[in-house]
C-alpha cells in the first residue's frame, strides 16, 4: 500500500495537468528504508511526448547523487498518461528498474489540463509482474 501525503499527491496532479498533453514524470524520494514519500521532485520530460516519458539521464543523475548524499531513495517514481488508462504499458513496465519503489500514474485523458478529477494509481512492478495496490491520502505534509 502507499501512503502519501495530500500536499505530495496534488503536486503530482498538478504537474500532470500543467505539462498535459505531454506526458509529466517525477520521483518522490524519502528516507532510506522508510517507504515514507517526503521529497516532491519534478523532472522534465526529455522526450517531450504526450505518448512517452523519458527522463534526462543528467538530471536523474544529479538527483540520485543527490539522494545518495541525503540517504533517501525513490519512494515514487511517477508520470502521466495523456490519453489512456493510469495503467502501466509495456514501455512503463520495460523501464521499471527500481523493484522497492511504488510507481504512480495519473491521467489525464478526460480533463486535460482543465479543471476535473484525475485517475490517480498506484504500483508495484516487480520482474516485469505489475500489482495493483491501495493509495492512502493522508493529510499530514
Amino acid at each position: 500500500m502507499l501512503t502519501i501525503s495530500s500536499a505530495v499527491r496534488d503536486a503530482i496532479v498538478a504537474h500532470a495537468k500543467r505539462d498535459h498533453p505531454d506526458e509529466a514524470c517525477g520521483v518522490v524520494a524519502g528516507p532510506e528504508g522508510s517507504d515514507r514519500a517526503e521529497r516532491f521532485v519534478e523532472m522534465i520530460n526529455a522526450a517531450g511526448s504526450p505518448t512517452f516519458y523519458e527522463f534526462d539521464s543528467m538530471e536523474l543523475f544529479r538527483l540520485y547523487k543527490e539522494m545518495d548524499e541525503r540517504d533517501e531513495e525513490p519512494v515514487v517514481i511517477y508520470h502521466s498518461h495523456t490519453a489512456t488508462e493510469a495503467y502501466p504499458s509495456r514501455t512503463d513496465i520495460g523501464l521499471a528498474s527500481e523493484p522497492g519503489a511504488h510507481y504512480v500514474l495519473v491521467s489525464t485523458r478526460e480533463h486535460g489540463n482543465s479543471e476535473g478529477p484525475v485517475e490517480f494509481r498506484s504500483y508495484r512492478i516487480i520482474d516485469g509482474e505489475v500489482t495493483e495496490e491501495e493509495v492512502t491520502v493522508t493529510e499530514e505534509s
